[in-house]
């Protein structure tokens, strides 16, 4: 059970971490002098990097502790489409995010900021549904 509700509590913790970036955070980047962009960028992902960092490795340890040693009761699909909804966002993070930001760190670029935007829903949906499956595995366990 304690697994369970320390599962629940960082995804949810990451959900609402991306749902303030995309929110609130990602908006105001358009809002950043053009000269000053790169430096803002640049000191984004290193704050940034502070909080999300703990926050994955906490979700990849707790989601595979529960693929592994599967809490006795526990159902596995909400197990599973939580193990699926963080792929989905680590993979989006790694392969889509990371590189925009990388490209935006060079200077204001509307194109890239408008793509990252759409990646960030990407990664909204999948945060809200793993919390969403984490609540599902902790009640019905």
């Amino acid at each position: 059970m304690t697994l369970l509700v320390v599962h629940l509590a960082l995804t949810a913790a990451y959900a609402g971490f991306q749902w303030t970036v995309r929110i609130v955070v990602y908006p105001q980047f358009a809002q950043v002098p053009p000269a000053a962009f790169a430096a803002y960028e640049r000191s984004h992902q290193r704050r940034v990097t502070r909080v999300v960092g703990p926050l994955f490795a906490g979700q990849v340890v707790t989601t595979s502790a529960l693929l592994v040693a599967q809490p006795a009761g526990t159902p596995l699909v909400p197990v599973l489409v939580g193990a699926g909804c963080l792929a989905v966002v680590l993979a989006v993070t790694a392969l889509l995010a990371v590189p925009l930001h990388r490209r935006l760190d060079r200077g204001w670029d509307a194109g890239a900021h408008r793509r990252l935007l759409s990646v960030d829903g990407v990664r909204v949906c999948a945060a809200t549904a793993g919390t969403a499956a984490a609540a599902w595995a902790l009640l019905a366990g």
